[in-house]
């Protein structure tokens, strides 16, 4: 009797054993289950995602319409009040300025006389041709300026000369020890920078230090409005200029429409898409009287243009950016499958607990196919008599672990550990559920008998 009691010690039953190894099975198509639910909540995140993906690009879509659409808006304002706003032209004597602005963008050019009626002598004309004019038409005017200049003063005059003109200026001044500069500059930069700097000659396109009496001479080679202007350095001096201009006008014969600037504007419209010119011509010079005209211009935009091309550019980014966005969505969304799928599947080392609760038994369950673990016994059979009645042994080992009265007289299953008596493990059973040795829930109490 010592010696089997000892083999049941030593050596854990065979269904034991068996419960073990099929432990693992059952928990593998665990794993699997819990793998596949992961797999359909994982599809459920990526569905998620996707649905929240796609209405942050419709957020993203709209907004980029609205920024895309002011954009275009602000471009087309500056466009009409930048490159196509109202602006006062100064005009000479005897000039003529070709008007062609684009087609697409402009309709109509209005230009209205700033003087009026009130200055004596013929307005500027408004001519208007299918093309643009030759510059043929040769012309010569003069006029004369008495000026008298106080030191460190200047004073200036605008014209506006088409290529191939030519300037004479002859001088004469008062004083033979002064400091007076003539100029011929291209442009308002050009005067600026003469201002700033009077003894400097390259900012000019003619630039001389009077003295005396003389003349320059001096050919325009491209059609701009030119300052004529004389500085004094020294003391307060008088100076005389007479200016002879051989000037280069546009052939106006040809023109279909002719509007004299008095008190009323004139507006002539602009042909689509072919185009039309505009040509603005200032009369002779007039004694005793200003010989600069002041003219505003100004255009009207086509608005169909404006409102198409601005509808259509902003349709055809806001396309584009929602394709790109689109793209970079399904993307990103290929990708995340991918990863999803070059996942390793691996079941974990150890097998899952069992924490159902109805699988806990005793030995006062009915017979059942675990009875077949009493075969390790020798003689194992229901039948015998229980090891140890009516005996008590000295070796502490062979006592219950938990009352230390009783042998140990059970084991459990699965884990097939015996270290209590069958009361003991009975309750432990019924109010634990777990082997006091490796903590794993137990499903059933097995009495150890000996024959």
């Amino acid at each position: 009797m010592p010696e089997s009691y000892s083999a049941a010690v030593a050596s854990p039953p065979p269904a034991a054993v068996q419960s073990e190894e099929s432990a693992p099975n059952s928990s593998r198509t665990q794993p699997r289950s819990r793998e596949s639910q992961h797999v359909s909540d994982t599809s459920g995140r990526v569905n998620w995602s996707i649905g929240d993906a796609s209405t942050i690009v419709r957020d993203d879509t709209w907004s980029c319409f609205a920024v895309i659409f002011s954009f275009w808006f602000f471009v087309s304002v500056t466009m009409i009040l930048g490159v196509y706003g109202s602006m006062t032209i100064v005009l000479g004597p005897k000039s003529s300025i070709v008007l062609q602005p684009s087609p697409v963008f402009v309709q109509s050019v209005k230009v209205e006389n700033l003087g009026g009626e009130e200055k004596p002598g013929p307005p500027p004309i408004l001519y208007g041709t299918y093309g643009s004019p030759p510059l043929d038409v040769i012309t010569t005017w003069g006029e004369t300026r008495n000026v008298s200049l106080p030191s460190g003063s200047h004073k200036e005059w605008k014209y506006y000369l088409n290529k191939g003109s030519e300037v004479n200026i002859s001088y004469h001044v008062s004083s033979k020890d002064s400091s007076v500069f003539l100029i011929i500059a291209d442009g308002a930069d050009s005067l600026t920078q003469w201002l700033e700097d009077p003894t400097f000659p390259n900012t000019t396109l003619s630039w001389k230090m009077i003295l005396g009496t003389g003349m320059i001479t001096q050919e325009i080679f491209w059609s701009s409005s030119y300052y004529v202007a004389v500085g004094n350095l020294g003391e307060e001096v008088e100076v005389a200029l007479n200016l002879s201009v051989k000037a280069f006008l546009h052939n106006t014969t040809n023109a279909y429409y002719k509007c004299i600037l008095t008190s009323s504007p004139c507006s002539l419209n602009i042909f689509f898409p072919g185009g039309n010119a505009a040509v603005l011509v200032s009369p002779g010079p007039q004694q005793n009287t200003s010989n600069e005209w002041y003219v505003r211009l100004s255009y009207g935009p086509r608005w169909v243009t404006y409102t198409f091309g601005i509808g259509g550019m902003t349709l055809l980014m806001f396309w584009a950016f929602n394709f790109l966005n689109k793209l970079q969505c399904a993307n990103e969304h290929r990708a995340g499958v991918s990863f999803e799928r070059a996942t390793p599947q691996r079941a974990p080392l150890l097998s899952q607990k069992d924490d159902d609760l109805s699988s806990w038994g005793s030995s006062y369950d009915s017979l059942s196919q675990d009875e077949e673990d009493l075969d390790f016994l020798p003689g194992g059979s229901i039948d015998g008599k229980n090891l140890g009645d009516g005996e008590t042994s000295n070796n502490t080992r062979r006592l219950c672990a938990i009352c230390f009265d009783a042998p140990r007289d059970c084991f459990f299953l699965p884990c097939g550990h015996c270290v209590a008596c069958f009361a003991c493990g009975t309750r432990i059973a019924e109010a634990a559920g777990t082997c006091p040795v490796c903590c794993r829930n137990m499903k059933k109490v097995r009495k150890i008998f000996t024959v």
